[in-house]
């Protein structure tokens, strides 16, 4: 049983990572290939990446054993070379440990001893097989991860804000339970997190269908990687489009409104531009301003409302209707 011990404090601070981040995603996409046998739905696509692996990403197969990954690969950065440069600035100490954790009594390659000596050439050759095998494995699907990202963001800001933690956190995860402080589900082996205060960041990744994936690093707020989107590997040829996927997660009617209040509207400007009611546009206003989407001041005898930079964050660069 995993079990995450949350304070008072921890639980004001929960939050969703605002983007993916490459090198997670690709850390879960390199597991799924090689560590865990999901051959009904990643059948197909394992064998496709297999065969179009370069050489150069070798190395990071050499890293990750049986998908035994070390911790010092799980950095959140919003862009490939933040995450890459993350990974570099490791602690020493922590690069050494997980190394010997990951090849206990097993005999390592020449190059990560070297890696675990801080060898500089270790460093670029790692740096290479990540860059190499993101650029072959997830590049072509980048603007599907965010956009599916956007969705899952607004479905969980929506669910966060309708129904409060205590219902929404465990319906991330199947199975799981808010108890007591206690966000917990069961998964091989036995696990204890405490976030004393360090609070939680929620990030989805979109090819991987295992148990939440844990990192913990002191100092730092506790990350869980959970299993989100349509459950199947992703295709460039198979994207979705995006206005559809929100508007499935929104509403329509929300999804025209956020669109809208790219600059200032009132409640009765909103309700004659989209063919409502008032009391409608209120109450799709109310949602998503508990979402922290929209903002609400009042003038005079008007309400006015405005998009925040979460909102504008969320819908991108579409078009107002």
């Amino acid at each position: 049983m995993t079990r995450i011990h949350l304070t008072a404090e921890d639980v004001a601070r929960v939050r969703f990572a605002p983007r993916p981040a490459p090198v997670q995603e690709l850390n879960a996409a390199f597991t799924m290939l090689f560590g865990r046998r999901d051959e009904l739905l990643f059948g197909r696509w394992r064998r496709r990446v297999l065969r179009s692996l370069p050489g150069a990403v070798e190395p990071l197969g050499d890293l990750v054993p049986a998908g035994r990954a070390p911790v010092f690969l799980d950095v959140l950065g919003e862009t490939l070379d933040e995450g890459l440069d993350l990974v570099a600035a490791a602690r020493p100490e922590l690069v050494r440990s997980e190394l010997e954790r990951v090849y206990a009594g097993h005999p390592s390659p020449r190059w990560i001893r070297e890696l675990h000596g801080g060898d500089g050439d270790a460093w670029r050759v790692l740096r290479r097989a990540q860059r190499a095998a993101f650029e072959t494995m997830l590049a072509p699907v980048w603007p599907l991860v965010r956009d599916l990202h956007r969705a899952e963001f607004a479905r969980g800001a929506l669910a966060f804000a309708e129904h409060g933690v205590g219902a929404a956190l465990p319906a991330l995860v199947a199975g799981s339970r808010l108890r007591d402080g206690v966000w917990e589900w069961a998964a091989p082996g036995a696990r204890d997190v405490r976030l004393d205060g360090r609070g939680l960041v929620l990030l989805p990744t979109f090819h991987w269908t295992g148990h939440p994936m844990i990192q913990d690093l002191p100092g730092r707020p506790v990350v869980v990687t959970y299993a989100a989107g349509p459950g199947l590997p992703l295709a460039p040829d198979g994207a979705p489009d995006s206005a559809d996927s929100l508007a499935t997660v929104l509403g329509r009617t929300r999804l025209a409104l956020l669109l809208l209040l790219s600059r200032e509207h009132t409640t009765t400007s909103l309700a004659r531009r989209l063919g409502v009611s008032n009391a409608t546009v209120s109450a799709h206003a109310s949602a998503l301003r508990g979402a922290g989407l929209i903002t609400t001041a009042r003038a005079g005898r008007s309400v006015l409302h405005l998009r925040t930079a979460l909102g504008t964050l969320l819908v991108g660069d579409r078009p107002r209707p």
